[in-house]
């Protein structure tokens, strides 16, 4: 009777299929996940390129006679205290919380690869000399010092992507830095150098693509916290100046409003969050994606 396998015994027949159950029902709400974040995103995109199709209201264009009204079919998401629509506002606010997450990972991406790309190399002295610029600047908070910069290049949409893009310089550094280290004693890297091809050839046909693959799953995450990052020095009034409809500033004219009307803040911030996560779920699809290929 000892000798009986363990396929047999009661406990252990629906183990297999159980985790196969899971495994199928978490892949099934992953590319849910993962369709649903792919729309909102596309609906962000026509917002930020194409408002119009989307409201036909001014979103700087105050009715007095409305003033704080709930969201009706006239006015979806309501109106604010100077009775603008919201989701006018909250639409074309999608242009500038865009711009300044993609201008900021645009300027993150560019300076973080290009010295990743030199600490990752032979020299001793470049490799501890940008690790240690990495370390500085990643020893302060990323909204902090994004602050600190904004505060010394004055408030506004280019100083925010400036700002943020700067705090986020040292994340891209080290990611390429070590993508580059490990392609760099790669094998067919080897080959290549035995083969006698010269080192520009060795850097621009192997080294760089190889490198540069990584990149991609990093900048999407970013772009969603580049988002948040500005929205909250916005919301502190360090970004662009009222009455301009961006996310952060909606949130910080609403503070005022909300006990008796919770529309002109609530939309703006679901809008934000929505916006993070679908593009940390984007990222972390291309990362899976990413990490399927390396094996």
């Amino acid at each position: 009777m000892s000798a009986i396998p363990d396929l047999l015994l009661p406990g252990t027949r629906v183990e297999a299929p159980r985790r196969a159950g899971w495994r199928l029902r978490r892949a099934s709400a992953t590319s849910v996940a993962l369709l649903l974040s792919a729309a909102f995103l596309v609906l962000l995109a026509v917002a930020a390129l194409a408002p119009r199709w989307l409201t036909p209201h001014d979103p700087l264009e105050g009715d007095f006679l409305a003033v704080l009204q709930p969201p009706s079919l006239e006015h979806p998401f309501g109106t604010d205290r100077l009775g603008r629509d919201v989701l006018a506002r909250t639409v074309h606010g999608a242009r500038y919380s865009l711009a300044i997450g993609l201008g900021s990972t645009a300027l993150a991406v560019g300076v973080g690869v290009l010295l990743g790309l030199l600490a990752g190399q032979r020299h001793r002295l470049a490799n501890e000399g940008l690790s240690r610029v990495f370390d500085v600047i990643s020893s302060f908070p990323g909204v902090l010092l994004a602050m600190l910069v904004v505060v010394f290049l004055g408030p506004g949409l280019a100083n925010i992507a400036i700002a943020v893009g700067i705090a986020g310089i040292p994340k891209f550094g080290r990611v390429v830095r070590a993508q580059t280290q490990l392609v760099r004693r790669a094998d067919y890297v080897t080959q290549a150098v035995i083969y006698g091809r010269s080192r520009w050839e060795v850097f621009v046909g192997h080294l760089l693509p190889n490198v540069l693959v990584a990149v991609p799953v990093t900048a999407t995450v970013h772009v969603g916290s580049a988002i948040l990052a500005a929205s909250g020095l916005s919301f502190l009034g360090l970004g662009p100046q009222p009455p301009t409809p961006e996310w952060g500033v909606m949130l910080a004219e609403s503070r005022d409003v909300l006990r008796v009307a919770w529309w002109p803040g609530v939309f703006p911030g679901v809008a934000i969050t929505l916006t993070v996560v679908a593009f940390t779920v984007l990222g972390q699809a291309l990362q899976r994606r990413f990490e399927g290929r390396s094996s």
